[in-house]
């Protein structure tokens, strides 16, 4: 096979891509040269955490929004490959939520098994990619960050995998050139211990709003004002915390609500989301979409409407992360590889999205949303050889987590759930979550 094929990206989407081609080159086919190009120095995205925020060594923008104390935030069950558990990797059966180190460990695990890490290039930011449509081709223009050298080469196909939790997005409201304390993004916040004895106020509804505040408390922030633009979380939290209306202006020290109240803060945190970014794409061949379970512009929610020589993963919302990205890019693979076929006709592929939205759309709840998106899931799984799991089994995992945060936001991490890989059941952690202030991969797996 003569193909050439460009992975932009080496977190759990690119190195979804690269196991899928490695599991076809394992079974017996012949596959594409596969190139994968990583802006950072090692793999695994947004789960490498580093202390640097802005700009990297190189002077490129950080990707990672990772911080020191982060534990998963869904039950792991949700998200476990199906052909490699967490049993295989650890050698047993660990608890259903584990920190940040544990988690980048398995993912590491995995690929380090497959033994993809030489088809990567580290330290390598994509500039550029155009299409010539005469040829059928892509140039992608890269520059090796290390060498500080650009270099453009030619592909098949393309592959964007660099995730949507990057960039982000920050609104500004009245009064902040002048507020006398810190103002920052939730993708610039890394350690809740400088917030002890602080009265933070947060920006935002979404799950960094809800996790951020939560680390802050376990650490020991004074208290926790959480604004809304629309609707409150609406959790039992605890004493220390108010959920207010939305932000309308601060002053030296004091911020104000639409609803006439004020609260002295020390930090103001915004927990506002991301954009889809991608700097390196010009108009034809860039994706702009909401973050919302059913994209624009993507058949099978991967492939570039525009140009199905173009593909994107895991650019959806998620309740499924992993398993998700592994579905995709099964299919990716499949396709470039000639064993599924995308309709010539765009009008069928444009048909293929705005049903998508409409399912979408005419879900109620949280329910509805994990059942679209684990539906999805079996779709895509049910057209490759990605090993078969009980999605509907992680489905339910992932509904009693949401009873249980409803319970108890604060010990919704101190239950267990049932692995659909291996069907164990896994250990409740030896520490609550809230006591649990050594979280290194070598304190997690103790006993």
């Amino acid at each position: 096979m003569t193909k050439r094929i460009a992975i932009i990206g080496a977190g759990p989407s690119g190195l979804a891509q690269l196991r899928a081609f490695q599991s076809a080159a394992k079974a017996g086919a012949e596959i594409p040269e596969v190139v994968c190009f990583e802006r950072q120095s090692d793999w695994g995205g947004l789960w490498n955490y580093t202390w640097r925020t802005g700009l990297d060594e190189h002077g490129e923008p950080v990707h990672s929004s990772m911080y020191r104390y982060l534990w998963s935030n869904g039950p792991k069950e949700g998200l476990e490959f199906a052909d490699y558990s967490f049993e295989e990797h650890f050698g047993k059966q660990i608890g259903s939520y584990p920190p940040r180190a544990v988690v980048l460990d398995y993912i590491e695990g995995r690929v380090k098994k497959a033994g993809v890490r030489d088809w990567i290039r580290f330290c390598t930011a994509i500039r550029m990619v155009s299409y010539d449509e005469a040829k059928g081709t892509f140039t992608v223009t890269a520059h090796d960050l290390t060498a500080d050298r650009m270099y453009s080469e030619g592909f098949d196909h393309v592959i964007v995998a660099s995730g949507h939790f990057s960039t982000p997005n920050v609104p500004e409201f009245p009064g902040f050139a002048t507020f006398n304390g810190r103002v920052l993004h939730a993708h610039d916040f890394r350690d809740a211990m400088q917030f002890k004895d602080r009265d933070i106020l947060i920006v935002g509804t979404s799950y960094s709003a809800e996790d951020i505040g939560s680390q802050c408390w376990k650490y020991g922030c004074k208290s926790v004002t959480v604004a809304h633009r629309t609707a409150p979380m609406g959790f039992d939290w605890p004493d220390n915390w108010t959920e207010v209306p939305i932000l309308t202006h601060v002053d030296d020290d004091t911020a104000y609500f639409k609803d006439g109240t004020s609260k002295r803060v020390d930090a103001i945190i915004l927990c506002t989301g991301y954009k889809h970014a991608f700097p390196f794409l010009p108009d034809d061949l860039r994706l702009k979409t909401r973050n919302r379970l059913a994209t624009a512009d993507l058949y099978k929610g991967v492939a570039w409407v525009h140009n199905t020589r173009l593909f994107y993963l895991g650019m959806q919302d998620q309740w499924f992360t992993f398993n998700m990205f592994d579905a995709q890019a099964w299919w990716v693979r499949d396709v470039i590889m000639g064993r599924i076929s995308i309709p010539a006709d765009k009008a069928v592929l444009m048909k293929d999205v705005t049903d998508r939205v409409a399912a979408e759309d005419a879900g109620q709840d949280a329910h509805d949303a994990i059942h679209y998106q684990g539906d999805y899931v079996k779709e895509l799984i049910a057209e490759t050889d990605y090993p078969s799991f009980d999605v509907d089994g992680a489905c339910e995992a992932f509904f009693a987590w949401k009873d249980h945060k409803k319970a108890n936001i604060m010990t919704f991490r101190d239950n267990a759930y049932r692995s659909v890989i291996t069907g164990t059941m896994a250990p409740l952690h030896h520490t609550p979550w809230k006591d649990a202030l050594e979280d290194s991969m070598e304190s997690y797996l103790k006993s």
